[in-house]
């Protein structure tokens, strides 16, 4: 078998699995800027919104940072993989972009 992953055949957000007589190309965990293979813990660098812990890309909670990160009144952050988005408040409604009572 000739191993066509060492001529590095994938793209950037992929990585190269050899089978027996060809190869596939997989894509990169969600949480990667490039990878060498399947998972968080084989990320050549984190994505933005990530962070490195015990050797694996982990979902960094903006919410839970010490600097407030959703500002307006009435309004709930909301962790999302790699991100995070500011919601109204329960019994809150977005009105023009601010949190009206419903």
């Amino acid at each position: 078998d000739l191993d066509e992953c060492a001529g590095s055949p994938c793209k950037d957000h992929q990585y190269c699995l050899n089978t027996d007589g060809s190869f596939s190309c997989k894509a990169c965990d969600a949480s990667c800027v490039g990878c060498t293979g399947e998972g968080s813990d084989k990320c050549k660098t984190c994505a933005s919104g990530y962070t490195k812990e015990d050797e694996k890309c982990t979902d960094i909670d903006e919410c839970n940072l010490p600097e407030k990160v959703c500002v307006k009144e009435n309004q709930d952050c909301v962790n999302t993989p790699g991100s995070y988005k500011c919601a109204c408040s329960e019994g809150f409604e977005d009105k023009d972009g601010t949190c009206v009572q419903t």
